[in-house]
């Protein structure tokens, strides 16, 4: 798809500046490993439980008791092994769907494990609209019928998107992993993550990276819907209607009080996003990083935008929300829960590979409070050793149509079924 015009594309940046961390296989852990892992909200109501793993199931990391931390009196259990499993989506039949862009297959694990699709370009977001299954693969998103527990008929929506294959990228790409969601209206939104950190050029390039997409109803070329998103592979409407995205903020940030990288300002910076998009939003990437509490005002990057010419960053509208730096977050989703949580937005942390010591991964839950969300609570913790090795790290967090909570987790390569007792 190369329908873009310039000028166009440069004047909605420009609005949106006047009005206004991850892939599937991450860099390596670090050598060595702290003695402590790093601190998580407080987990109010939650308690210790075994895992529940029936035998077949029982190769590593589940070769010995895992212990997590979920709401007092509810379980966890493993319901499926599957290598590398990201995105989850719901079928109409009652088929849970998960993404595998390793091995280019979107697979069906209940009631029985089967491939349903093949030979895709890095499979990762999944999304249905009654019985049409959407497909985000690296360079295109399309769309299929889903008949009979089949995925047929398959159309393009949006394509010749940036991957690793793109010439001009030359195999380099960091965050080539898209998600994608419809809205109420039938618009198809999408992610571009960037293709590195700090790679500026993305902003201009065609099409923008960095970027949240929107395809209008009934399709047509796409259209810049929000910029200087890094890499917002969460991606979900809100019970209004909505879109909001949780982004993997970027790596190795100067202090802006020295101007020089260092360790103990990178663990704490700049908080990953977690935004509402609006046309037009500007999330400030590369030029400016939340930074403080919630809402996060943006403040300039001293290595990006040193005297503040590229971006004014305190023009940009303030970030709703926010999870610890590195955190990287990944899939994100809106269910209703049971007491106490209710309404609200579950997000898959998948952890730091970068920060000492690492983020811990969990599931998180945001509640939502008249429009927006509120603070960060653990939902499922405990994914961390106290030596800061890791057994598992949750991508994404679906509600099933039994009602309880399905988490994938592409590093103990398992499908996890939550449910309250």
């Amino acid at each position: 798809m190369r329908a873009w015009v310039a000028a166009k594309a440069i004047a909605v940046l420009a609005a949106a500046v006047l009005t206004a961390c991850s892939s599937p296989a991450p860099p390596p852990e670090p050598g060595t490993t702290p003695t402590t892992p790093a601190a998580t909200p407080a987990a109010k109501g939650l308690s210790p439980v075994t895992v529940q793993v029936p035998d077949e199931f029982s190769a590593a990391p589940f070769d010995q008791p895992r212990q997590a931390q979920v709401p007092a009196g509810w379980t966890l259990e493993v319901i499926a092994r599957v290598p590398k499993a990201r995105m989850a989506a719901w079928a109409p039949d009652g088929a849970l769907l998960i993404s595998l862009p390793g091995s280019g297959q979107v697979v069906t694990v209940r009631p029985t494990q089967s491939t349903l699709l093949e030979g895709l370009d890095q499979p990762h977001g999944l999304t249905f609209v009654g019985s049409t299954l959407y497909v985000a693969e690296s360079d295109q998103i399309d769309a299929y019928d889903y008949v009979d527990g089949r995925a047929v008929n398959r159309r393009t929506i949006a394509g010749d998107l940036p991957d690793a294959k793109s010439p001009d990228l030359h195999g380099a790409y960091a965050h080539a992993l898209k998600s994608v969601v419809v809205g109420a209206d039938d618009a198809v939104y999408f992610s571009i993550g960037s293709t590195g950190n700090i790679s500026a050029e993305d902003r201009t390039a065609d099409p923008p990276r960095a970027t949240i997409m929107r395809v209008p109803p009934g399709g047509g070329p796409a259209e810049l819907f929000a910029t200087g998103v890094r890499n917002g592979t969460g991606l979900a409407f809100a019970p209004d209607g909505a879109l909001w995205t949780a982004v993997n903020n970027r790596d190795n940030v100067a202090d802006p009080a020295t101007g020089r990288v260092s360790q103990d300002y990178v663990d704490d910076h700049p908080p990953e996003s977690v935004a509402k998009l609006t046309p037009g939003r500007e999330l400030g990437w590369p030029y400016c990083n939340p930074d403080g509490p919630p809402p996060a005002a943006l403040i300039r990057d001293v290595q990006t935008n040193p005297d503040g010419a590229e971006m004014d960053c305190a023009a940009l509208a303030p970030v709703e929300q926010t999870l610890g730096a590195h955190s990287a977050p990944l899939g994100m989703s809106f269910a209703e829960l049971p007491p106490p949580f209710g309404q609200g937005a579950l997000v898959g942390v998948h952890g730091s590979w970068n920060r000492q010591p690492p983020q811990a991964p969990e599931v998180s839950f945001f509640g939502w409070r008249a429009g927006t969300l509120g603070e960060q609570q653990t939902l499922v913790g405990g994914f961390q050793d106290e030596d800061g090795t890791r057994w598992g790290r949750p991508v994404a967090a679906v509600t099933g149509p039994d009602g309880a909570v399905y988490i994938t987790d592409d590093y103990a390569d398992a499908v996890y079924r939550l449910a309250a007792a």
